[in-house]
């Protein structure tokens, strides 16, 4: 899958360095699980076998997606679909994200994250809700999520085993359905 300016190719064995160096970036992970980065290690040999496995679970096209530039073919990180499985949300399918720092600030999220979204219903009529979570003090991830469409739909809050800084103000989730999905996009073509 292409955009603009991203090229979305699945995952392979090959990637784990590229893997380890985005999971491993404490400004990455501030906001996500425990708030600490993930050694290489357990990158290589826990994070990439279960996103490689999820493209033999999955219907084909969900999963995790690297995102490489297609100028140049750098790296930026990953775009995901899945059925939600974290903590706090009950159903739809989860979109997730997780881009290298020297990529934020240019769209490139918002790009991403709206291909992926669009592509999940375009081929798959199964799926009719995307929703996505973030912490409520994530306020850049919470701009893309809105950006690519998805409305706040409430504010919640989790009892973590390491809870880390900003825990105190909850977490907050994020959806778009199958129907609102299609009226945005009718709306650009209007606007075009």
């Amino acid at each position: 899958m292409e955009t603009d300016r991203l090229r979305l190719r699945p995952l392979t064995e090959d990637d784990g360095d590229l893997l380890a160096a985005l999971h491993g970036d404490p400004a990455v992970m501030r906001h996500i699980d425990n708030g600490r980065p993930v050694p290489r290690d357990a990158v290589v040999a826990e994070h990439l076998p279960a996103l490689l496995a999820e493209y033999r679970a999955l219907p084909p096209g969900l999963g995790a997606l690297a995102a490489e530039e297609r100028e140049g073919g750098a790296f930026v990180g990953w775009f995901a679909l899945r059925p939600a499985v974290t903590r706090g949300l009950a159903g739809g399918t989860e979109l997730g994200y997780r881009l290298m720092p020297r990529a934020w600030g240019r769209g490139l999220a918002t790009e991403g994250a709206r291909a992926v979204v669009g592509a999940a219903f375009e081929a798959h009529p199964s799926v009719a809700r995307v929703v996505a979570t973030t912490m409520t003090v994530n306020a850049a991830s919470r701009r893309v999520l809105e950006k690519t469409g998805l409305r706040l739909v409430r504010t919640f809050y989790e009892d973590w085993p390491e809870p880390i800084p900003g825990a105190e103000h909850g977490d907050v989730e994020y959806a778009v359905t199958r129907a609102e999905w299609a009226r945005q996009q009718r709306s650009r073509r209007e606007l075009r």
